[in-house]
């Protein structure tokens, strides 16, 4: 294992997640920087950055979180003890561990988040960004895509849980028409996906339930898997990209990251 500068990290970073593709509301970027720019050795990625994922953190001696959703996001007057994700932030800090979050950027990214859960479909014959970015249009906000082979909805829905490893995902079920089109958003589809019209099936983690009402009266069925099963997935090929980018780097996925809702 060798050493790597924190500089040669946030290139490589940058280069897979450019952050000026992030959405303006979001936090994104180098968000607790190291005291000293020491050479590095252990990265960890993760979705949350949790009091567990931090203890996993300090036991493998990383020397760099990259924490997917902003550990540090919305206005802060005091950071206190009392709250779990005020003290992640004070002990990152005590112990000199820099904090980053690509979020957005990386869903928006070629090869990102969103093309990524767009797998799930297999073969596609078109796909663009619901929302292209204004510096290329070729990436952006959410993904809309064109099957090569329509399918039914319980053969999707079945592909789907496959690619996502879930034995469970919430359906909305419409008209009964063919999946010939399919649009995917990370975590929750919001306002991207409100209003979203002409295609048959839309793949995300939470909508609220008048959204999917509306959804399904226009006839576009709607699969849900909870916040975080679109992004974790991903995680073990960002690993993989980042490993890639920065040889020697030694990167590990969080074991202790999972989403707090289980199913009984």
């Amino acid at each position: 294992m060798s050493l790597t500068s924190p500089a040669t990290l946030l290139a490589a970073l940058e280069n897979l997640a450019p952050l000026a593709l992030a959405e303006p509301w979001d936090n994104v970027g180098l968000l607790v920087e190291p005291p000293s720019p020491r050479a590095l050795r252990r990265a960890l990625l993760t979705i949350d950055l949790t009091e567990a994922v931090l203890e996993e953190a300090i036991a493998l001696q990383t020397d760099f979180i990259i924490a997917y959703h902003p550990p540090i996001f919305g206005g802060f007057k005091r950071l206190a003890m009392t709250n779990a994700s005020h003290r992640v932030l004070l002990r990152a800090i005590a112990g000199g561990l820099p904090l980053y979050s690509p979020h957005t950027a990386l869903d928006a990214a070629q090869g990102g988040v969103n093309d990524w859960l767009l797998g799930a479909f297999g073969t596609l014959s078109a796909a663009a960004p619901i929302t292209p970015a204004a510096a290329d249009p070729a990436v952006g906000a959410g993904r809309r895509a064109t099957l090569a082979t329509p399918r039914s909805l319980a053969s999707a829905v079945a592909d789907i849980k496959a690619w996502l490893g879930m034995p469970r995902v919430r359906v909305a079920a419409a008209d009964g028409r063919p999946i010939r089109t399919v649009a995917v958003c990370p975590g929750a589809g919001g306002s991207l996906l409100e209003g979203l019209k002409g295609v048959d099936l839309i793949l995300t983690g939470e909508l609220r339930h008048h959204d999917i009402l509306a959804h399904v009266a226009r006839g576009t069925a709607v699969v849900l898997t909870d916040h975080t099963h679109t992004e974790r997935g991903y995680l073990p090929l960002f690993a993989e990209r980042l490993r890639a980018a920065v040889p020697g780097l030694a990167v590990s996925v969080a074991q202790a990251d999972a989403d707090p809702l289980v199913i009984t």
